[in-house]
């Protein structure tokens, strides 16, 4: 359980970093930083629907066009943004084809590299925790 907690815990972070490397960096794309509840929610529900995207387009992807299937986490990424902006509670915005899809590029490259280089941090900590 507690390694469940921690993944989702990890996966949060990520695209916390993947959504606020994108808004520091490009034109176009910008969190509401006024509304910290929005971006919360815009986090989460970021999160969330790439974490359910992600597997089941590659199961389709793998099933109707195998060709396809390297870019299904840049996909996911495109339509988790995409129903995220598209929420109007959420604290995010996009403007422009060209935030559009460097901010889907940005967000997939900081979220993917959150997700490797993180848990071996909190793995470590967890097991000098149990050793200590």
């Amino acid at each position: 359980m507690l390694t469940l907690l921690i993944r989702a815990l990890i996966f949060l972070v990520s695209a916390a970093l993947g959504l606020v490397v994108a808004d520091l960096i490009l034109p176009g794309f910008y969190l509401h930083w006024n509304d910290w509840w929005g971006i919360l929610l815009a986090v989460v529900i970021f999160a969330v629907l790439q974490s359910v995207l992600a597997p089941w387009l590659f199961k389709i992807t793998r099933r109707h066009a195998n060709a396809l299937i390297g870019g299904i986490g840049l996909l996911s990424t495109f339509v988790a943004l995409l129903i995220a902006v598209l929420i109007p509670a959420a604290g995010i915005g996009i403007d422009g084809p060209v935030a559009w899809i460097i901010g889907t590029l940005i967000v997939w490259l900081v979220t993917a590299l959150a997700t490797w280089l993180l848990p071996p941090l909190f793995i470590k900590k967890k097991v000098q925790d149990r050793r200590g």
